[in-house]
């Protein structure tokens, strides 16, 4: 494999394709060092156009908890890492978030990657109570108040969208301080703050952001914020399955490629991870 570069897969678990603990176990069984499983709790009908076209896909509205489906698969397997890919935090209760977290991380022995995100849909914030202009800072938020109760006995939080009064929360996660935060979103100067202030990475989605151009401003800010260089975690999603696009990757020092499986039987499934991890292991 290419020195630096690790590769994932991620998937969209449903009842129609591979259950999780099944999926788990062929992933780790070709050497992928993590599986991701993104989260939507519902698909309000009045939707707006997601990011990826005009047409929302079907699965969105099919998803299994991603949690729960994380930790079916962190029961059957040793080694590959666990991510949330990515979770879509403004839509969760700080208090709830926090032990969801820590309780993967325990069951698993410490093998979270904690992918998340602001929130794409209008209509499925709303339902959860978070105007479409607060996601950035109720994400914010939330993730500063789980930091809280991640590190220390007695937590609490006071902001303008979050508040915890003093409190004591466990599990703690196995990974200290935390399981890695990677920041699933379209590039820009807010992102690079978030990913600066509260964040270990960004995770850009191939083919919609712009990495080339937002790779550098992401690292100045990191930088400039006095953080190791050495440590900023960048997961590309939806990875080429192009050797020479691969190696473009690695050669500008992105952490993690993760390759998309496609929403189908175990057959299709399997067959898609076997080119994935030969294509892996030819590099």
């Amino acid at each position: 494999m290419l020195a630096g570069m690790e590769f994932g897969v991620l998937a969209f678990p449903q009842e129609e394709t591979m259950l999780p603990a099944e999926l788990a176990v062929a992933v780790e069984e070709r050497g992928f060092e993590s599986l991701w499983f993104p989260e939507h709790s519902h698909l309000p009908l009045d939707s707006s156009r997601w990011p990826g076209g005009a047409v929302i896909p079907d699965g969105y509205a099919k998803t299994l908890d991603q949690f729960v489906a994380l930790t079916a698969a962190a029961a059957v397997t040793e080694r590959v890492k666990l991510g949330t890919g990515i979770c879509l935090v403004p839509q969760h209760h700080p208090a709830w978030f926090a032990k969801r977290v820590a309780t993967l991380d325990v069951l698993s022995g410490g093998r979270v990657l904690l992918g998340i995100g602001f929130g794409w849909n209008p209509a499925e914030l709303a339902d959860h109570g978070v105007a479409y202009a607060d996601r950035r800072d109720v994400t914010r938020e939330t993730i500063l108040a789980a930091k809280a109760l991640w590190t220390e006995d007695v937590a609490s939080f006071d902001g303008e969208h979050v508040s915890l009064s003093p409190s004591q929360a466990w599990p703690k996660p196995v990974q200290k301080p935390h399981p890695p935060i990677i920041i699933g979103a379209g590039g820009g100067p807010k992102l690079y703050a978030a990913v600066a202030e509260y964040a270990d990475g960004w995770g850009p989605l191939r083919g919609r952001d712009d990495i080339d151009n937002h790779l550098g401003p992401v690292r100045e800010s990191w930088a400039a914020a006095g953080r190791d260089p050495d440590l900023l975690d960048i997961t590309v999603f939806s990875a080429p399955t192009d050797i020479d696009e691969l190696k473009v990757l690695a050669d500008a020092g992105v952490t993690r490629a993760v390759f998309n499986a496609p929403v189908a039987g175990p057959d299709k499934v399997l067959r898609s991870l076997d080119r994935s991890a030969d294509l892996a292991r030819s590099l």
